[in-house]
């Protein structure tokens, strides 16, 4: 499965103002009360990324019956991974982003020592970053939660992302 980002709003969230079809806008990617959230912004209302942002990126607003969507960049995957990392409440779905990103190649799994991460979670190594990621393991009934799965759906979509 890959994870999906809603389409774009279709009016400007600092003006109110409706997007028009290949306008330029910028995204990002909020943490909230209810977790995270996507707001839309027209470039020249852009300030600057809102407080609790966790990720932003430029694209242009689709066109009415543009091609399916895309995924969201890999740089904005790999930001949100860094921000779930001090949030246990998150570990479900940052256990399945990361999943989503060994499967695209973005992440590798690394071979572990004997003893460590005895609670089955994983180390994993991102060349393009030049860092490790630590991944604990969560519980099978906690990845499947529908909660888990809509947060994980509603991260990734992503228009035209640049």
């Amino acid at each position: 499965m890959d994870i999906r980002l809603h389409r774009p709003q279709s009016a400007c969230s600092r003006t109110g103002r409706g997007l028009a079809a290949g306008e330029p806008i910028v995204s990002a990617l909020v943490r909230g009360g209810n977790g995270l959230a996507r707001i839309d912004v027209a470039a020249e209302a852009w300030e600057g990324p809102p407080p609790h942002t966790i990720a932003w990126w430029r694209s242009r607003f689709p066109a009415a019956g543009q091609a399916g969507p895309s995924l969201a960049p890999v740089d904005v995957l790999l930001d949100t991974l860094e921000a779930l990392e001090e949030d246990p409440a998150a570990e479900p779905l940052r256990y399945l982003l990361a999943l989503q990103l060994v499967r695209r190649r973005v992440l590798r799994i690394e071979d572990q020592p004997a003893g460590e991460d005895e609670d089955g979670g994983l180390r994993l190594a991102c060349r393009r970053r030049g860092r490790e990621y630590r991944v604990s393991a969560v519980d099978a009934a906690a990845m499947t939660d529908p909660a888990v799965a809509s947060r994980l759906e509603a991260l990734l979509w992503s228009g035209d992302a640049a």
